[in-house]
């Protein structure tokens, strides 16, 4: 869904990537699937089964993948997987992974029925 670089104002006071810049990144991935596939606006409601099995340095390319795992009346669950590429090569690392639900707003911002697209992107 998005590609980015990792800079040096995403590093922890250790100098590793901050986890949070990561699950900032992966939550912008998924609202865009959610926004896109249920057809407006789309908001988080929850954020869980987060894990961090990699890490990842300055400069690498942080790749972040996501599918809709699940969907209800008014609500998107979507999974979220986070790879970094080293930034001189193309060795790959799994960083980060997490599942993010989304309820859809209408213009008055109270949830809606899904209207999803045909085809799930991912």
């Amino acid at each position: 869904m998005i590609r980015v670089t990792a800079m040096p104002a995403d590093t922890n006071p250790y100098g590793g990537v901050f986890g949070g810049w990561l699950m900032s990144q992966m939550a912008l991935a998924a609202g865009s699937l959610a926004s896109r596939e249920g057809r407006g606006k789309a908001v988080v409601v929850s954020a869980t089964d987060f894990a961090f099995p990699g890490a990842m340095a300055v400069g690498d390319e942080l790749s972040v993948y996501c599918e809709i795992a699940a969907t209800g009346n008014t609500s998107l669950t979507i999974a979220a997987e986070a790879i970094a590429r080293e930034r001189n090569g193309e060795s790959t690392t799994r960083v980060a992974q997490g599942t993010f639900k989304f309820v859809l707003l209408d213009e008055n911002d109270r949830p809606r029925i899904a209207a999803l697209s045909e085809k799930v992107s991912t």
